[in-house]
């Protein structure tokens, strides 16, 4: 027994041996490989870490800051979400570059068919840009006043129509790719020269990663590296340890020559520290082998009972440990998640007959809602995500993350939910019976004539109370539209549907994220530059205003193709004076005066909302405040000044000037 256990003692400090040298070659090795900067032409050059070189090892830098040249063009290129980009500058200092895409510099045309999207994880916008969106395949002959411009495109693709932001619907396009570049006026029509310059100009974007723990590693003496397994900085050191934070200071540097010599003296030190722990192990497992020679025979000359008493359990050993719930418990019938019940599926499929579809409420962009009778007899509404939906569980646990921290009258309340890992991911809200605004507007319940004018101005001030509720929970809704604006039988607004909804820090001033949203909503300068501000909810209002004056749908095909999108349609007819061609003809607009400065001066304010720069917009606490002063008469003497003006010579809303208020300005 005592040779064996050499023998494993033996063979342990052979593998240490062998471990320790090759680790101590691969950690020395790390500082030196990681010495090279990357340089490429005149305007790229010593750029260190976060990034490097593609032929250096890829500890040496970020994963997403892979820099490659052309030696023949000494151009920088990088790959990014799938895509080759042109790095045209880089400023270490702000951590900024500025980017295009690599198929633009040759081309107007973008020959990839893929939108320019970033990895928010790394980058983020840093300046101002504008995306180009390219439609082809239109089945129209001239872009007409949308400021679209007809391009020449090479290959099979055929001519492109390109847009700032204005998207025609793809019943009229086929198909459509949106490239970033620089920033353009767009107060006339684009002109294809222009445009492939600004293309090429490209856009500047700002990595993410923090700096300070490299400082700290190269102020040590040290070089950075990435731990592609953590996700963070390492500081390689030319001394052990190797690998560290930040070098020791007072060790001094050793030379790439003398590692060898560092490496024995470090090798025989471990040697000698495992052997002295071995020989050591060794005495104590020989002597607890003679412990238990000596017990056995102690057990063999005792009494059969007592052999039995120690082969048998105790009888309260089964006691004595704690019985943990299954971690599937927490989401049974009676849980909660989040704060909000959880329902079993079979719970729920008994409420809605199976999800019968004669009691289908609706059908949404993530599920459909169905009427439902619980077992103690709450009447509720349940929603059912799609399945082929591939963000369902995010969406899912987003809105009821968010449904259940928040509360307001004005507010769909969320009963709760089955369990995030059920077969099915339902949703329960309060059964709200009179439809959506959007119904009533312009859908199936339009005929019943029962938005005057008074519940039209109670809907809208009612759901700037909510949005305005969001925005000091630090939340934004980014899908607001009359369809997601219930009402109950009194005509009470609660807005619900908050799967795309993000909680946004008080301490930022917007999150960067791909645009999304409902078209005819969305707001021009988050679809351009993808950053979401409060402003993005307050635009998508303003759409909601124009629809409760005009009765009108946000985006309708089968209007001129200057009018599709509403937005672009009310903004024409306020600047051009001719508000009295936008307005639902019922609201008395033409024979009641009261109804007249009511509608204008909600239209002023919709204007405001519908601004293209987000802090030309007034804040949804501003737009409540407007709102409450409309409905209440309590207007101000310019303002009904302007409407007698507007009624007296036709002189217009916003006389004299196309230019909208500042939001200072309003009440």
């Amino acid at each position: 027994m005592a040779v064996q256990s050499q023998n494993t003692l033996l063979l342990l400090l052979l593998l240490f041996i062998k471990f320790a040298t090759g680790s101590s070659d691969s950690d020395s090795e790390l500082y030196w490989k990681c010495s090279n900067t990357f340089s490429c032409g005149a305007n790229i050059t010593g750029i260190g870490y976060p990034f490097r070189g593609s032929t250096d090892p890829e500890y040496c830098g970020h994963r997403s800051l892979v820099l490659s040249c052309d030696k023949r063009s000494n151009a920088t290129t990088m790959e990014m979400t799938g895509l080759t980009y042109r790095v045209l500058e880089m400023e270490e200092g702000s951590q900024t570059l500025r980017i295009a895409r690599e198929e633009t510099m040759s081309s107007a045309c973008p020959s990839v068919m893929a939108n320019t999207t970033l990895d928010y994880s790394v980058f983020d916008y840093a300046a101002s840009c504008m995306n180009y969106t390219f439609f082809y395949g239109c089945r129209f002959e001239e872009p007409g006043a949308v400021h679209m411009t007809r391009v020449s495109c090479a290959g099979d693709t055929g001519d492109a129509y390109v847009a700032p932001w204005v998207v025609p619907p793809m019943e009229v396009c086929g198909a459509s790719v949106v490239v970033s570049g620089a920033l353009m006026a767009v107060d006339k029509p684009l002109d294809a020269t222009e445009l492939g310059e600004a293309l090429k100009h490209g856009f500047q974007i700002r990595w993410k990663m923090e700096s300070q723990s490299c400082s700290e590693c190269r102020a040590s003496g040290g070089r950075c590296g990435y731990d592609l397994a953590a996700n963070k900085t390492l500081c390689y050191c030319p001394h052990p340890p190797y690998v560290s934070n930040a070098c020791a200071p007072s060790s001094p540097p050793i030379s790439k020559g003398n590692t060898n010599t560092a490496r024995t003296i470090g090798i025989c030190i471990g040697g000698a520290v495992l052997a002295g722990i071995g020989l050591g192990w060794l005495a104590f497992h020989c002597k607890q082998k003679r412990k238990q020679m000596l017990s056995s025979k102690e057990v063999s000359s005792s009494s059969p009972s007592m052999k039995g008493l120690l082969s048998l359990p105790s009888s309260n050993h089964s006691n004595s440990i704690p019985s943990y719930p299954s971690p599937k418990s927490d989401f049974g019938r009676g849980s909660s998640y989040f704060g909000v019940q959880v329902f079993s599926c079979t719970e729920l499929e008994e409420a809605t007959n199976k999800f019968d579809p004669s009691r289908q409420l609706g059908d949404g962009g993530f599920g459909t809602v169905y009427y439902g009778l619980l077992s103690d007899g709450r009447v509720v509404a349940v929603k059912r995500l799609y399945e082929n939906n591939f963000k369902r569980a995010e969406q899912f646990i987003n809105e009821v993350e968010i449904l259940a921290r928040l509360r307001h009258q004005y507010l769909v309340i969320l009963y709760g939910c089955t369990s995030r890992r059920s077969q099915e991911l339902l949703l329960v809200y309060e059964y709200v019976a009179n439809g959506t605004v959007a119904d009533h507007l312009h859908g199936k319940r339009a005929k019943s004539g029962l938005l005057s004018l008074p519940i039209r101005m109670q809907i809208a001030v009612e759901t700037a109370d909510a949005l305005s509720y969001l925005h000091r929970s630090d939340c934004i809704h980014r899908d607001v539209k009359t369809s997601n604006i219930l009402l109950d039988n009194d005509f009470h607004v609660k807005v619900a549907d908050f799967g795309l909804s993000r909680l946004f820090p008080s301490n930022v001033t917007h999150v960067s994220t791909a645009p999304q949203g409902t078209p005819g909503y969305v707001d021009p300068e988050y679809y351009q530059c993808y950053q979401l501000t409060e402003k993005s909810d307050v635009y998508s209002f303003g759409v909601v205003l124009i629809e409760l004056i005009s009765s009108l749908q946000a985006v309708d095909t089968n209007r001129h193709r200057q009018d599709i999108n509403l937005s672009n349609m009310a903004v024409n007819k306020i600047q051009n004076h001719t508000l009295h061609e936008l307005v639902d003809s019922s609201l008395g607009f033409h024979t009641n005066s009261s109804a007249r400065r009511m509608v204008t001066l909600v239209s002023e304010l919709a204007f405001r909302c519908l601004q293209q720069e987000k802090d030309m917009r007034p804040s949804m606490q501003q737009v409540l405040d407007a709102l409450k002063g409309i409905q209440n008469e309590d207007s101000n003497a310019h303002k009904v000044e302007i409407v007698d003006l507007f009624m007296g010579d036709d002189a217009a809303l916003l006389k004299g000037s196309t230019t909208p208020k500042s939001q200072d300005s309003l009440p």
